[in-house]
């Protein structure tokens, strides 16, 4: 199976993860605690790769990503 690589990069969130991290003044570290709070058990190289767009982001992840940030899935998938 060909896995569809729009920009070339494996997710359409990345950007925004960045952009919403940085406006809250977040270390990636600080993200990736403040998504397990949340219950994501992702650290701080998996946020990395989601903001460079070398990571899936599974549909699931969104919310919570969202909820972590204080964004909207809306907002994180460019639709807002």
């Amino acid at each position: 199976m060909k896995i569809y690589l729009p920009d070339g990069r494996l997710n359409r969130c990345g950007g925004r993860v960045r952009e919403a991290r940085l406006r809250l003044e977040l270390t990636q570290d600080e993200l990736a605690a403040r998504l397990q709070v949340v219950g994501l058990p992702l650290g701080q190289l998996a946020v990395s790769r989601i903001e460079t767009g070398k990571r899936i982001v599974p549909d699931f992840e969104l919310p919570y990503l969202a909820e972590a940030l204080n964004v909207t899935t809306a907002w994180l998938l460019d639709k807002d």
